[in-house]
């Protein structure tokens, strides 16, 4: 089995997602549940695990995408792929926030099901499900027998695509999936679902990799009850913003001429070496992440908004996504690209195809290849904030740029690529 590509130090920092944010721009709800993590791998993975969540409980909430203005739900699917001891079970908290809901109205579907089973539940559930699971084995245990059902489902479902299981004759094609799920496991549990980076899934399933392990010391860091208080807390606040959404006519998410505008270029202009690194299969991640942005943008908007707002605002049939969202959504986009790409390279390895010898994660060589041929100290600064790299990190990058030769320094804050660069 191919294991992880250890990373060094400052890899595996740059690789981080909310240590490289502020955290206070995030919606006050996801500050309160990242409160209770205690490393940054831990954060990362109750972030994304939390996003999921809330976005399987945001109902009659859509985006329009592409050029046909198809119709995108705020729905993530999500594999944390981590090694021993990186404390994966924080990512558990995100499914005790979506109990209450599923307690009033089913919504989660236990994943330890057979694919018929799983078929009925969703279909009876009128195609909106909640798939979490923690322990990777008991997806490859029961799923290995329909390992190809659950991948088309699943990819179908990632686009809302009908679904259809000509085996179960007592249920309709569900036409219009609207599934979240969160898994976490090791890299074998990963390929029992994703067998080839060619599947048309691997690009619609977001991946996180943890490659860390947790100090022991971590384990005992709360207050007793401080957790249960503030979880349950949360989770009213998730369920009376279900019902507002639940009761309210549908309401289109949209962005600003602006953020579009970032959207419909900053992917594809903005990852060219990885895709030449990788190979033109990795293309179709740079593409799908676009939404994947827009639906964590909407998730964050919806949950800034809150259940009040959103109930004043109900006779509304459009809801404008706030700068601050679409800014963290495009950092989360970005990093998530290089755990993918880390993913990409792991499935590859296992499938014996050529191994590359340049690292797909080498976030400095990214951020050069991002900038112009000439650019100034603040575009550098924006980009890099952009990447989720620290202001002190791209300022040592650009000296260690400057005394390699990569960069020549014009005059004061104004830099230029060498020819063999640009």
């Amino acid at each position: 089995m191919q294991n992880f590509q250890k990373l060094n130090p400052e890899e595996q920092a740059n690789l981080h997602i909310v240590s490289n944010m502020d955290e206070t721009n995030l919606p006050p709800f996801l500050q309160s549940l990242l409160s209770l993590a205690s490393t940054p791998a831990e954060k990362d993975m109750l972030l994304l695990s939390s996003l999921t969540a809330c976005g399987a409980c945001m109902p009659n909430l859509y985006c329009r995408y592409g050029i046909a203005a198809k119709r995108y739900y705020p729905n993530l699917q999500l594999f944390i792929v981590g090694s021993a001891a990186c404390g994966k079970g924080i990512a558990n908290l995100a499914l005790e926030l979506v109990k209450p809901i599923h307690e009033a109205t089913p919504l989660i579907i236990p994943g330890d099901a057979t694919y018929p089973a799983f078929y009925r539940t969703l279909a009876k559930q009128n195609g909106r499900g909640y798939i979490h699971e923690s322990e990777g084995s008991v997806i490859t245990d029961i799923w290995r027998s329909s390992t190809a059902n659950y991948n088309t489902a699943l990819r179908k479902a990632a686009e809302h695509e009908p679904i259809s299981q000509a085996r179960c004759k007592a249920c309709s094609v569900i036409n219009n999936p609207q599934l979240s799920m969160v898994l976490t496991g090791t890299f074998s549990q990963y390929r029992a679902l994703v067998p080839s980076i060619e599947n048309g899934y691997f690009s619609r399933l977001l991946t996180l990799i943890i490659d860390e392990s947790r100090a022991f010391s971590s384990r005992y860091v709360e207050p007793e009850g401080r957790t249960d208080t503030l979880i349950r807390d949360c989770a009213g606040q998730l369920y009376r913003l279900y019902e507002t959404l639940l009761f309210s006519r549908p309401r289109e998410f949209v962005l600003s001429r602006e953020q579009r505008a970032r959207l419909g270029t900053h992917l594809e202009n903005a990852y060219p070496m990885l895709i030449r690194l990788l190979g033109e299969d990795f293309h179709s991640v740079i593409l799908r992440m676009a939404i994947h942005i827009e639906r964590i943008a909407m998730i964050l908007t919806a949950l800034r908004l809150g259940e009040e707002q959103l109930r004043i605002t109900n006779h509304e049939q459009r809801m404008e996504c706030a700068d601050e969202d679409y800014n963290t959504a495009e950092m989360i986009g970005n990093k998530l690209i290089l755990h993918m790409a880390q993913a990409y390279q792991m499935v590859k390895g296992e499938e014996k195809v050529e191994q590359l010898q340049v690292k797909a994660l080498d976030q400095k060589q990214i951020l050069l290849e991002l900038l112009p041929e000439e650019f100034n100290s603040r575009q550098m600064v924006e980009e890099a904030k952009l990447q989720g790299v620290p202001r002190r990190t791209i300022f040592r990058w650009s000296e260690e740029w400057i005394h390699s030769g990569v960069i020549q320094k014009i005059r004061h804050g104004v830099y230029r690529k060498s020819l063999a660069v640009a």
